[in-house]
C-alpha cells in the first residue's frame, strides 16, 4: 500500500496571535518544520501546502517536501485541502493521509500503522480514548471529491456523506489528538 503525505499549512492560525507554523518547539525547530520531519521518517513523498507565493525556505522545511500553493486559503481550510487533493493527479499512491501542521506529536509507529491500514476505497481514522484524531487517510476512491472541498470545514461532509466507508484503528497515541492552538499548548 503506497500513502502519500499531505500537509495542510495554509491556514492563518488565528487563537495563536502570531504564525503558529514559525513557532519554536523546545528542540529548536520550527512547528511546521517538526510536522513535515515526523511525516517524511515515514512517507516516501510528503506535499506541504502553504499560502500562495510562501517557499519551503520560509519555513526551514526540510528538502524534500513538495510545496503545493492554495490561492484560496484566506476562505478556508476546504480550499487548502481541494489545492492540495488536486496536486496528487501525478501520484501512483492508493491513499492520502491528510496531516495537519499543527500537530507535531503523531509518532512515525502510529503513521506507519494507520499506513498499513489504509486502502483505496476507505476513510480512515485514528482512534484514541474514543476519540477520532488526525491524520486522516483517504482512499484514492474518494480524492476526486476531496478535489471539490470549499469553505471552512475541511472534508466534514464528504466524510458524512461516506461514513459506510469509514473505519477507525485505535492507537495508543494521544498525539492523534494534541494541536497547538494557543502558544501554551507548545509547553504542554
Amino acid at each position: 500500500m503506497t500513502v502519500v503525505a499531505l500537509v495542510l499549512a495554509a491556514g492563518q492560525g488565528l487563537r495563536f496571535g502570531a504564525d503558529k507554523r514559525r513557532a519554536i518547539l523546545p528542540d529548536g525547530r520550527s512547528l511546521l518544520a517538526q510536522c513535515v520531519e515526523r511525516a517524511q521518517v515515514v512517507f516516501d513523498e510528503v506535499r506541504v501546502v502553504l499560502r500562495d507565493g510562501e517557499r519551503a525556505e520560509d519555513f526551514d522545511l526540510p528538502a524534500g517536501c513538495r510545496v503545493i500553493h492554495s490561492t484560496d486559503a484566506a476562505l478556508g481550510m476546504g480550499h487548502s485541502l481541494a489545492a492540495g487533493a488536486a496536486s496528487l493527479n501525478d501520484s501512483q499512491a492508493e491513499a492520502v493521509a491528510i496531516l495537519l501542521g499543527d500537530m507535531p506529536w503523531i509518532a512515525p509507529q502510529t503513521l506507519r500503522a494507520l499506513t498499513e491500514a489504509a486502502s483505496p476505497s476507505t476513510i480512515l481514522f485514528p482512534l484514541h480514548d474514543g476519540q477520532r484524531g488526525h491524520p486522516v487517510l483517504f482512499g484514492r476512491e474518494f480524492w476526486p471529491a476531496l478535489t471539490q472541498l470549499t469553505g471552512d470545514e475541511g472534508a466534514r461532509a464528504l466524510v458524512q456523506a461516506h461514513r459506510d466507508h469509514c473505519i477507525t484503528l485505535d492507537v495508543a497515541d494521544a498525539g492523534v489528538l494534541r494541536d497547538v492552538d494557543t502558544p501554551d499548548a507548545l509547553r504542554s
